[in-house]
């Protein structure tokens, strides 16, 4: 590119020009100087405790102690829980962390106790402020701990449509303060437990009420209070989903070819399922599921074979070769209808690309009522999935109501809805356009 001293602004040469003249007057920057760059923001700054880091209840008595603390206190409680996943096959609590008003934080190892009865009572009445209510609630009420109200930061970050909505993101966002992550995955069984996972532990309580407070006054002022209510009050219910046929999310074995594979496959994860509840230790650190898929595939003859296989490692492949072995014999010896097969009919309707085919007028339905929730969701700003469960669509549009008449169907589809579990404010904004698909389809 030639220098830009040698033209003028508009394209034209102007010899007798001073460079210096050229470059102070000229619109454009010069081809090497520095573009204009938005400066960084400065990072948040780190979030710190206020209290110092408490020292962990580990006995009974202290346990007394701190539920006095924490009855005496006013508002609602902040709660977390640690749990192992990743390195334990259970998914018990090995940490329990609570914030109160007048309180402070505490730290409580569940390992220990005799009982945490003491604890319930002493939150009795109280609301409880947790982050992704569904993860922590079975491990708290395994220990007996069972909120009679909950406000769910992480699902009222959904409702009012933050694109992210994890508790380091939204406190960045909301409070303007950067927590740390380091410890997010480790292993909380794991004793005694460092000061710094301490340190982080406490710290995920200890934005909780303010979070709450901020997202209230959102929820409020988006008139979304109401829909969080009743979030909030269907979580109390919550139950984990049992999976059937669970040996079937084996990553990679969809590349498995026969029934008969399919069959090594559920009785070396079964197998190893055993060993993992025994041993309490997830079962991926026991036999890989690389290593199922491979064994599923080769279906070696014995412990030579097995382990000589390509890709069948993991630390349980030698110290367990013998079970799988004979997990393997066993299959081999099975009767072809004893085997599984590479899809059980479910409960439900059948997935929706064979719905064109099948049900034409079904399949119409289907997509018009999912353009209409995904309109839904953009213009009232949150997840289509929080709109409406999409399995719920799924179920309706597959067995609409008899009906044809447009007040009876539309009765008639806010009362499906309700049985499937979808909440009263979910009916109240889709039923319209559901109706809407319904009809439109076999208008055509």
């Amino acid at each position: 590119m030639p220098d830009i001293a040698d033209h003028s602004p508009d394209g034209g040469p102007e010899p007798d020009a001073a460079p210096d003249a050229v470059a102070d007057n000229a619109p454009d920057a010069a081809p090497d100087a520095a573009p204009d760059v938005e400066p960084e923001a400065p990072p948040a700054p780190l979030l710190e405790l206020r209290d110092g880091l408490p020292d962990v209840v580990d006995t009974d008595a202290g346990l007394l102690e701190a539920c006095a603390a924490l009855a005496g206190a006013t508002g609602p409680t902040a709660i977390d829980a640690e749990r192992a996943s990743g390195y334990r096959y259970s998914n018990r609590a090995y940490l329990i962390q609570l914030r109160r008003e007048g309180a402070g934080t505490w730290l409580v190892d569940p390992i220990g106790m005799s009982t945490l009865a003491p604890l319930q009572e002493a939150l009795a009445g109280s609301e409880w402020i947790l982050h992704a209510a569904t993860q922590d609630l079975p491990c708290l009420r395994e220990v007996g701990l069972t909120p009679t109200s909950l406000f769910d930061t992480e699902l009222a970050g959904r409702l009012l449509g933050y694109p992210r909505v994890g508790l380091a993101t939204l406190v960045e966002t909301v409070l303007g303060q950067r927590m740390r992550k380091e410890h997010s995955a480790a292993d909380w069984s794991t004793r005694p437990l460092p000061e710094s996972w301490l340190e982080y532990a406490a710290l995920d309580v200890e934005v909780l009420l303010e979070l709450r407070e901020h997202m209230a006054t959102e929820l409020e002022r988006a008139g979304k209070t109401e829909w969080a209510r009743q979030e909030f009050e269907n979580l109390l219910g919550f139950e984990p989903a049992v999976r059937v046929d669970a040996w079937r999310r084996t990553s990679g074995v969809h590349r498995l070819r026969g029934r008969r594979a399919l069959g090594a496959a559920r009785a070396l994860w079964e197998a190893r399922d055993e060993i993992a509840a025994e041993r309490d230790v997830t079962p991926g650190r026991i036999l890989p599921d690389s290593a199922i898929v491979v064994a599923a595939t080769a279906m070696p003859t014995d412990r030579r074979a097995l382990l000589a296989t390509q890709g069948f490692h993991g630390r349980g492949a030698s110290r367990y070769a013998a079970t799988w072995v004979e997990a393997l014999r066993r299959v081999r010896e099975m009767d072809e209808d004893d085997l599984p097969t590479r899809a059980p009919r479910g409960e439900g309707p059948p997935h929706p690309r064979t719905w064109a085919e099948r049900e034409p007028v079904a399949d119409r339905r289907f997509k018009a009522a999912r353009e209409a929730m995904l309109n839904l969701a953009e213009v009232h700003h949150l997840p289509v999935e929080n709109l409406l469960t999409p399995d719920y669509l799924r179920r309706l549009m597959w067995a609409p109501p008899a009906t044809r008449e447009p007040a009876e169907l539309a009765e008639a589809v806010r009362a499906q809805l309700a049985s499937y579990g979808a909440r009263a404010w979910q009916a109240e904004l889709v039923t319209g356009a559901l109706v809407g698909a319904i009809l439109g389809a076999e208008r055509e």
